[in-house]
C-alpha cells in the first residue's frame, strides 16, 4: 500500500512536486515565524511595553530556538529517514522512526522545560536580559510563561515534517496556521484590553501551541502511510541513531544560530554601553531591540527559504532512495533558482523600504535615535541575503541527500566558526557596526565554501546510473 501511495514522488513533474510539498511547508514556516513576530508587533505597539518589551522579546527568542532545533532535529531526521525507508520500500522500519520520534520530543519537551525553569536567572542573563532593569523585569516575566508551552512547542514543530512524510504536507500546514490564528486572535486583546503586558503576549503564543499540538496528535492516531503500531513507540537505540543523524543538521543549523543570537546581544551590550547615545541608561535597550527587529524580517525570509528547501526533503529522500539521480539533479537546480530569486527580493525591499519595515514595529512610539539605527541595521545586517539564502538551500539538500556530514560541517562554519566569530571580533574594530558587519561577511565567505559543495554534488548525480525523467 505504502509503495503504491507514495510512487508518484518518483514519476511525478519536478515542478508539481515542488508546488506541492514546498509551498504547504513555507506556509507552515511563515506561520510557525509569526508566533514570535505577532508578538514583538504587538509589545511594539503597546506604548507601557514599546521598545523595553521589544528587547525582552529579543532576550527570550533564542531560547525558544533551542526548543526549535532540538524538535527540528528529530522531527526532520524521521521525515528524511522515513522517505529513505519508503522509496527503499521498508515501512516497517519507518513506522517504528515514527514511534521512537514521538517518545524523544515528548520527553525532551519536558526535559528542556524543567531547565529553563530551574535555571531561569542565569540564562536570561546569559542572552542579555540584564541591559537594564525594566527589560529584565519583562525578560523574566515574558520567559516564565512562554517555558510552560514548550513541550506543547517542540511536539507540534517535530511532528510537522513527519507529517509531510506521511503525505499530508496540507494538514501540517493547516496544524500550524490554527495555532498562529489564535495566537493573533489573543494577543492583542491579552496586551490591550486585559493589559496583561508580556503575559499577555506569551499566553497567546502558548494557546496556539497547544491547539497545533492537539492537531498533531489527532493525526498521529490517523497517519496514512506509516501508522506505527504499539510496538513501534518501543525506544530502538539503532532507529534513534539513524533519525538523529539525519537531523542533527537542523539542529546545528538551529543551534548554533543561538549561539551567534548569544554572541551579538552580549556584543550590544557591551559596546552599546560605550557608545555616546545607546550608553545613557534610558536607550540602552534600543540595539538590542532594533536587532532584534530585523532578525524577524530575516526570519521570514529564511522561513520561505527553508520552507521549500525542507519541503524537497521527502521528494529527494525517495528519488535518492529509489537511486534516482537525474531528478535530485533537476530538483537541486530549480531549488537553487527559486532561492537566490528569493532572497533577490528580499534585499530590494531591505534597502529600498527599511523606514517602512521599522514603521511596522512600533517606530511610532520611539525617538529618531531609534529609526535611524534601525535603518543603517536593516541595511547593513541584511546586505548579503542572497548568499544567505543558496547557503540555507545548500545545508537541507544535502542533508535530505543523506550528506550529514557535509551539511553538518558547512551550517557549523557558517554559524559558529563565522557567526560567533565575527560577532565577537568585528566589534572590537567598528563598534557597534561591527554587530551589524558580522552577518554579510560570514554569507559570502559561507558562499564560496557551499559554491564547491554544490559543484561536487552535480557531478556525483551526473555519475548516478542514468533513468528516465
Amino acid at each position: 500500500m505504502e509503495e503504491k501511495t507514495n510512487q508518484f514522488l518518483g514519476e511525478e513533474h519536478i515542478s508539481k512536486l515542488m508546488q506541492k510539498y514546498a509551498l504547504p511547508c513555507i506556509i507552515s514556516l511563515l506561520v510557525g515565524a509569526l508566533y514570535n513576530i505577532v508578538d514583538q508587533i504587538f509589545i511594539a505597539n503597546a506604548s507601557y511595553l514599546g521598545s523595553y518589551g521589544n528587547a525582552a522579546n529579543t532576550v527570550v527568542f533564542p531560547l525558544t530556538v533551542i526548543a526549535l532545533a532540538i524538535a527540528v532535529m528529530i522531527g526532520d531526521g524521521c521525515c528524511a529517514f522515513v522517505s529513505l525507508c519508503l522509496g527503499r520500500k521498508q515501512p516497517d522500519i519507518a513506522k517504528k522512526s515514527v514511534g521512537n520520534s514521538v517518545v524523544m520530543v515528548i520527553a525532551c519537551g519536558l526535559v528542556l522545560c524543567a531547565i529553563y525553569l530551574i535555571f531561569s536567572n542565569q540564562i536570561i542573563a546569559m542572552f542579555g536580559g540584564t541591559v537594564n532593569e525594566e527589560t529584565l523585569r519583562n525578560s523574566k516575566e515574558y520567559f516564565f510563561y512562554i517555558t510552560l508551552g514548550i513541550p506543547f512547542y517542540m511536539f507540534g514543530q517535530a511532528l510537522n515534517p513527519i507529517i509531510r512524510a506521511d503525505g499530508s504536507p496540507r494538514f501540517a500546514m493547516a496544524s500550524t496556521l490554527a495555532g498562529a490564528v489564535i495566537n493573533i486572535i489573543f494577543d492583542p486583546i491579552f496586551i490591550f484590553t486585559f493589559r496583561w503586558g508580556m503575559m499577555g503576549a506569551a499566553a497567546a503564543t502558548v494557546l496556539g501551541q497547544i491547539v497545533t499540538a492537539a492537531l498533531a496528535i489527532w493525526y498521529i492516531m490517523h497517519m496514512k502511510l506509516v501508522k506505527p503500531a504499539n510496538s513501534d513507540f518501543k525506544m530502538d537505540s539503532g532507529i534513534c541513531r539513524k533519525t538523529l543523524i539525519l537531523g542533527v543538521t537542523s539542529f546545528l543549523s538551529q543551534i548554533s544560530l543561538v549561539a551567534a543570537m548569544a554572541a551579538i546581544n552580549n556584543m550590544i551590550r557591551k559596546y552599546g554601553a560605550l557608545d555616546p547615545i545607546f550608553g545613557r541608561k534610558q536607550y540602552a535597550q534600543i540595539p538590542m531591540a532594533v536587532v532584534g527587529i530585523v532578525m524577524k524580517f530575516f526570519q521570514i525570509v529564511i522561513s520561505i527559504v527553508v520552507g521549500m528547501a525542507a519541503g524537497c526533503i521527502p521528494i529527494v529522500g525517495f528519488n535518492m532512495g529509489a537511486g534516482k539521480g537525474k531528478r535530485v539533479r533537476e530538483l537541486f537546480t530549480k531549488l537553487l533558482i527559486a532561492e537566490a530569486t528569493v532572497g533577490a527580493l528580499a534585499l530590494i525591499i531591505v534597502e529600498l523600504l527599511p523606514q517602512q519595515l521599522i514603521n511596522i514595529f512600533g517606530a511610532a512610539n520611539e525617538n529618531a535615535c531609534y529609526t535611524d539605527f534601525a535603518i543603517r541595521a536593516f541595511r547593513i545586517y541584511l546586505c548579503m541575503i542572497i548568499f544567505a539564502c543558496v547557503n540555507k538551500a545548500c545545508f537541507i539538500f544535502l542533508q535530505a541527500m543523506g550528506k550529514a556530514v557535509s551539511s553538518t560541517v558547512l551550517s557549523m562554519i557558517r554559524e559558529i566558526v563565522f557567526g560567533v566569530g565575527f560577532a565577537l571580533l568585528l566589534p572590537a574594530f567598528f563598534g557597534l557596526d561591527g554587530v551589524l558587519y558580522s552577518m554579510p561577511l560570514s554569507d559570502i565567505l559561507t558562499f564560496i565554501i557551499a559554491v564547491y559543495l554544490i559543484t561536487g554534488t552535480y557531478k556525483e548525480l551526473n555519475k548516478k546510473t542514468p533513468e528516465s525523467a
